[in-house]
């Protein structure tokens, strides 16, 4: 069941994320002036979307904190 979602993104990063989830063959729309829609068809690509905004959108900070937890949590199983 596809779904349509309007993505509340500034205009400076919505080009950037239109062209990640064109790469990524995920259904999307990107006009002047208007919101980014994007089409969401499968849990894959809901995490595409989810991890291509996560990129573009978290502070420095937070995506450090996100790998440091990665790694703990591989080496900590060791």
């Amino acid at each position: 069941m596809e779904e349509q979602k309007v993505i509340d993104i500034n205009w400076a990063d919505k080009w950037q994320v239109y062209q990640r989830l064109r790469e990524l063959d995920i259904p999307c729309g990107c006009e002047l002036n208007q919101p980014l829609r994007v089409e969401i068809a499968t849990p894959i690509s809901a995490l595409q979307l989810w991890s291509v905004m996560r990129q573009i959108t978290a502070s420095r900070q937070d995506k450090i904190r996100s790998l440091e937890h990665c790694w703990c949590l591989r080496y900590h199983n060791f």
